[in-house]
């Protein structure tokens, strides 16, 4: 312990807010992990330029979180310093047909300032419960929309803590995967080019979207939304109650009544029911359907 306390000394020198031991259940929306050995806030770029570099000098593994929506942390927690980039590095700037968000800034919340702003394309992603980093990262997408349709540029900070900007054409973005997936970039910003609308005309839209998400998926409950990516051909949930799935549960992970392609925490869920129930669908459907689920969800252990 000794060795991170001086650690998390070098963060509270640069002010970097900082604890040893916290919980990662209180920072993902499926609600399971165990302990970071330290869990740090940076509140600006400096602060995370600086907090990146202290974790490279002393050689401790790390991991860039955003709004841990799309992540299971295992039970035993996270050998290594969770770097949390949250709202105070959110940010959202107009420029033109061009808003920029910092990768902090929640999806939702930059969906919202579009529509103000008169600005259409993002409507796909209202409700997407991630941040503009995260989402980015994975290619986040609905309803036949996703981020890489109105994606421009990406400004990030390299493996050598240089600040970097990249078209999007440059990013390798693909199904629920991009280039920051391969290396150790941290992304800063991303832009996006938009077009011009009404705004009570995407407010609409907006408004659609969230109540087919409310109708259709258990957001009463706590998970990482989607846990499968959509096979080619088919669709992962309706595979699921095909195989007479609904509501299966190991443990505290059951399949979700709502929507067969969510695995809900039912209250007391651990990182190890929610892999061995996913490894049993998988097994179930591949048998009965001849397709392969893969999980879209992030498992960090």
């Amino acid at each position: 312990m000794a060795h991170w306390n001086e650690i998390a000394a070098e963060f509270r020198r640069e002010a970097i807010p900082c604890e040893l031991g916290e919980k990662l259940s209180l920072h993902t929306s499926f609600r399971i992990g165990g302990p970071a050995r330290l869990f740090c806030e940076p509140q600006n770029k400096r602060q995370l330029t600086a907090a990146l570099a202290i974790c490279r000098r002393h050689k401790v593994r790390f991991y860039l979180l955003g709004n841990g929506t799309n992540i299971l942390f295992a039970d035993e927690g996270f050998d290594g310093a969770i770097v949390h980039i949250g709202a105070a590095m959110g940010g959202i700037f107009r420029q033109g047909r061009t808003l920029t968000a910092d990768a902090g800034a929640s999806l939702s919340r930059v969906c919202v300032v579009a529509a103000n702003e008169g600005l259409s394309g993002l409507e796909f992603a209202f409700g997407i419960p991630g941040c503009v980093g995260g989402a980015v990262y994975m290619n986040a997408g609905a309803y036949g929309g996703e981020i890489k349709d109105v994606l421009s540029s990406v400004t990030f900070l390299d493996e050598t803590g240089a600040e970097q900007t990249l078209p999007a054409k440059e990013l390798a973005l693909g199904y629920r995967t991009s280039a920051f997936e391969h290396r150790p970039w941290c992304i800063l910003s991303a832009s996006f080019f938009l077009r011009e609308d009404n705004s009570n005309s995407i407010r609409m839209r907006m408004a659609d979207y969230g109540r087919r998400r409310t109708e259709k998926q258990p957001l009463d409950m706590p998970s990482a939304g989607s846990t499968f990516k959509r096979p080619q051909g088919a669709y992962a949930g309706a595979l699921i109650e095909q195989c007479g799935l609904r509501g299966c549960a190991i443990g505290g992970a059951q399949i979700s009544e709502k929507h067969c392609g969510f695995i809900v925490n039912t209250g007391n869920a651990t990182c190890a029911d929610v892999l061995s129930l996913a490894e049993t669908v998988c097994k179930i459907v591949t048998e009965q359907t001849g397709f392969a689920l893969e999980k879209e969800i992030r498992v960090v252990r």
